[in-house]
């Protein structure tokens, strides 16, 4: 079988690769990229340019002659592997996050493995920035528990950090209500779920005074999420209550933890 032809890609698209590619910040090195464009069969034509600019135009070039994109393909994968980036996840995740919103527009994603898939083509930006989130991405790199997606599907494809962690935290009560059968919210319904006498739903089986404190715990951690997050937001305006990425990244994985426990 015949390896995969890839079309070469448009000009627009191949210079917001190269930008991400060559970012100052986040970006390669010259040095690596002179290691990788001829390690991929890419001449590097423009040794002296800006480091956006050196790999464009290497990309031009090869485009040019070739008439395919496979091998910018693989500078990619070369230089932007998984294996090259431990311990500096943070710095791999806004490189993929960034090259995945130019990819969506010919069809394919680079996937956190370091390997490319198809994707559904984006035709407008706000499509492709829906498919790189941010939020959601980070969230599937803590294992984030699966109710958080489900509650919170709207609002983390527009990363709304104010209204995801308001549904996350109604997300919970849903939970006590469904396996109780009781229909009351807030502290009060906490308070007859997770009651030491006559207990509707147990974290433990609350045989010895450790188990009850564990129980009275879980139970207070709710009522405390709930008081601190769900109320406050409910009666506060978004201008007013503001929740950053990390923020929201930290409120979720403790809903996160409390489905699980739930369970």
């Amino acid at each position: 079988m015949g390896v995969k032809t890839y079309p070469a890609i448009e000009g627009s698209i191949l210079e917001g690769l190269s930008r991400i590619l060559g970012d100052t910040h986040y970006g390669l090195t010259g040095t690596e990229i002179g290691k990788f464009l001829p390690e991929v069969g890419i001449k590097d034509v423009d040794l002296t340019n800006t480091k956006w600019k050196r790999i464009y135009n290497a990309f031009v070039a090869y485009q040019n002659e070739k008439r395919i994109s496979n091998n910018i393909l693989k500078f990619i994968v070369k230089s932007i592997s998984p294996a090259r980036y431990l311990g500096k996840n943070e710095q791999f995740e806004h490189i993929r996050e960034e090259l995945n919103k130019r990819l969506s527009f010919i069809g394919l994603e680079y996937k956190a493995n370091g390997k490319f898939t198809s994707a559904t083509k984006s035709n407008t930006i706000s499509e492709a920035e829906q498919k790189a989130n941010r939020l959601k991405s980070k969230l599937e790199n803590r294992n984030a528990h699966s109710e958080i997606f489900k509650y919170c599907k709207a609002e983390l494809l527009v990363e709304n950090y104010f209204h995801t962690v308001f549904e996350a935290v109604k997300s919970v009560a849903d939970k006590i209500r469904q396996k109780t059968g009781l229909t009351g919210d807030g502290a009060e319904l906490v308070e007859k779920a997770f009651s030491i006498k006559s207990p509707l739903i147990t974290i433990n089986d609350l045989s010895t005074e450790t188990k009850e404190s564990e129980h009275k715990g879980f139970a207070n951690l709710i009522k405390g999420v709930f008081g601190m997050f769900r109320n406050t937001i409910a009666h506060a305006p978004k201008i007013t209550w503001e929740i950053n990425e990390q923020d929201a990244l930290d409120i979720l994985s403790t809903i996160s933890l409390i489905h699980r426990k739930l369970e």
